[in-house]
């Protein structure tokens, strides 16, 4: 049963917070590795994209958790899932597209004949940086915006009160809090910086060639 969704967009530490809830037992997190390495997923998002109906409840029926990319239709998923909570991560707009850009562009350069990644460069430069993102992503101007309006958008989408508004860098109190659950002796988990997204990019270049 779905219990938490996150509307963050990703580079704002959603991996760290799905280490997080996984040490929590809050899972298992839809997180974009899932996405990019099941084509039956893809296939899914790809006609979301495209703006077939989709049944989000069967879509995510195996997750506790949906997390990035979830951004793309958060509002359809949220009304899928009235009954889950909601949260979106943050972090600084200016840093987040100095990470954001440099590791999409790392993404975009790699251009090996190899089906799952040429098919995740497609992905990213069509329904991410041209659909999603609006064609932006080269402006840190307008890439900033953008970031600034989607988050206003969220909080006007989702009232106060169910809607947890985090920067990972607050650690386990505010999220604990927010799913009602206790605050671990474990330090709060820093699952990437940097090279997490490189090691899965990896993993789609030497896993089957699907």
């Amino acid at each position: 049963m779905m219990k938490l969704i996150n509307t963050g967009l990703g580079r704002t530490g959603t991996t760290s917070l799905k280490a997080a809830l996984e040490m929590l037992g809050i899972a298992p997190v839809f997180h974009a590795p899932d996405l990019f390495t099941n084509t039956k997923y893809l296939d899914v998002w790809e006609a979301a994209c495209e703006g077939q109906t989709i049944d989000w409840r069967t879509f995510f029926a195996d997750y506790e958790v949906a997390d990035w990319p979830v951004a793309f239709f958060y509002k359809e998923i949220i009304k899928a899932y009235p009954e889950a909570k909601v949260m979106i991560t943050v972090r600084d707009p200016e840093e987040w597209f100095k990470n954001f850009k440099a590791v999409w562009q790392q993404v975009l350069s790699i251009n090996l004949p190899i089906p799952r990644l040429q098919r995740l460069r497609r992905f990213i430069r069509l329904r991410m940086m041209e659909e999603f993102f609006e064609g932006k992503g080269n402006d840190k101007a307008q890439m900033v915006c953008f970031f600034e309006n989607y988050v206003e958008g969220v909080k006007e989408f989702v009232p106060a009160d169910k809607l947890l508004v985090y920067n990972v860098t607050e650690g386990w109190e505010p999220l604990c809090e927010f799913l009602e659950v206790d605050v671990p002796q474990q330090a709060f988990p820093n699952a990437n910086k940097g090279g997490g997204f490189k090691e899965f990019v990896t993993s789609l270049m030497t896993g089957a060639q699907q």
